[in-house]
């Protein structure tokens, strides 16, 4: 038997009403706060997520599905969509068409890593870009939307950690102290890290391994660093958060896993999942536009794994929970003329948006009934060819066991004051 490759998971039925949950009430949080979305290929050109995210990160050396075309083009599986929205931003000029632009997406990221819980070689994102303003309230308002999806989801006693990696400048500074901190003791650090110490120092701060991290605990923060504009900056989004009653802490060590952040970054955590417990990430990235051969336009960005997202509300509470407004009907017959008098009426409620299924296998009446109680029908009507000839069908409540004569012709109305209240299903 052929199995689904390691790190990519089926998404069965009995699964995808949580997904659906997640998604529209995703949509409907990023639409309130003023973004539209964005729907980019799942596919790019190399280039892009090599300078876009940074040559000398994990994700591009050691993560991303690179293959080459019939041309010998060389095409990554976005491991993240930063950079393509970035790419389509600049590629259809939506500066200029759409000013402060506000993008969302939701879809599959792809990056070849150890598989764990909530997280796989194929996971799900959902995610927004802000472009065309630096002001620090933004940076407020794009983690107050945050916490507000997450309430809508279920999901409470989360932590809101923030800090700032500075700009170029300050940042550059902040290079120079790890290195001359860390180059004495460079033999103590893992073989991945003595790469990174001369490329891309930073990327040692988010290294996992448990004698790297003692080493970075020892580092002096980046806050020390900082110049005046950057601490500034810092300061008016921690003056934001207090204004919106959102409560946060201030790590100095959070620097993110992307080269492209500028000034503000940030993680919400849920301390329930254990190790990989941030549910959501993100920050500013005010040099990617211009790096990407754009006019320099600011930007702000997040992320969030819906499979993470899964693991935080089970907490809370469980799909099947929510499987409570299923509202459906099963049609149960009794021969092959009920069956076929049956097609049209189920056809004639799934037109007036009632979900209804009906037997296809021939199985007897009991089975049919016990396929309609599997499947959590709330009626089920059974048509045989006595009912067909008085022109009605018998009704029973699957919950209570009553069953009711109704005729074919007030089928609609009958079930209309079961499942709506003032026009809407209940």
């Amino acid at each position: 038997m052929i199995e689904a490759p390691r790190g990519t998971k089926d998404i069965l039925p009995n699964e995808i009403k949580i997904w659906h949950f997640i998604e529209e009430v995703s949509r409907k949080i990023f639409e309130i706060y003023g973004y539209n979305e964005i729907r980019t290929p799942i596919f790019e050109f190399t280039e892009l997520f090599m300078r876009g995210i940074g040559e000398f990160t994990d994700i591009v050396n050691k993560e991303m599905y690179t293959f080459q075309d019939h041309k010998g083009r060389n095409l990554t599986l976005r491991p993240e969509n930063t950079a393509s929205v970035v790419r389509a931003y600049l590629e259809h000029e939506l500066n200029k068409n759409l000013p402060n632009a506000k993008l969302y997406y939701l879809g599959p990221m792809f990056r070849y890593e150890r598989p764990q819980a909530g997280r796989q070689r194929q996971f799900w994102q959902i995610g927004t870009e802000a472009f065309g303003s630096d002001n620090p309230g933004l940076d407020a308002e794009v983690i107050a939307m945050i916490l507000h999806l997450f309430s809508e989801l279920g999901i409470s006693n989360l932590e809101t950690h923030i800090n700032s990696v500075g700009c170029n400048s300050c940042r550059n500074d902040y290079k120079l102290d790890l290195v001359n901190h860390l180059s004495p003791q460079k033999e103590e650090l893992c073989s991945d890290c003595k790469v990174k110490l001369n490329k891309n120092p930073l990327r040692i701060l988010d290294c996992k391994r448990k004698n790297c991290r003692s080493l970075a605990s020892k580092i002096p923060s980046i806050d020390l660093s900082l110049c005046k504009s950057c601490k500034e900056h810092l300061d008016q989004v921690c003056d934001y958060l207090k204004e919106l009653n959102i409560n946060y802490i201030v790590n100095p060590y959070l620097v993110r896993g992307l080269d492209y952040y500028t000034h503000t970054t940030f993680e919400i955590i849920d301390k329930s999942l254990g190790a990989q417990n941030a549910v959501a990430a993100g920050g500013r990235y005010n040099n990617l536009i211009a790096q990407m051969e754009g006019p320099d336009i600011p930007a702000i960005g997040f992320a969030a794994g819906i499979e993470r997202i899964i693991l935080s509300i089970k907490n809370s509470f469980t799909s099947n929970e929510r499987n409570d407004d299923n509202k459906s009907i099963y049609l149960a017959t009794t021969s092959p003329k009920a069956h076929l008098a049956g097609i049209k009426i189920i056809q004639e409620l799934r037109k007036a948006g009632f979900m209804v299924n009906m037997d296809w296998t021939s199985k007897s009446l009991k089975s049919q009934l016990r396929r309609a109680h599997k499947l959590r029908a709330n009626f089920t009507i059974i048509l045989g060819e006595e009912e067909i000839s008085k022109h009605e069908v018998e009704i029973k409540n699957m919950k209570d066991g009553n069953q009711i004569r109704v005729s074919i012709d007030k089928l609609n109305e009958y079930f209309v004051k079961k499942f709506y209240v003032e026009g809407k299903l209940v």
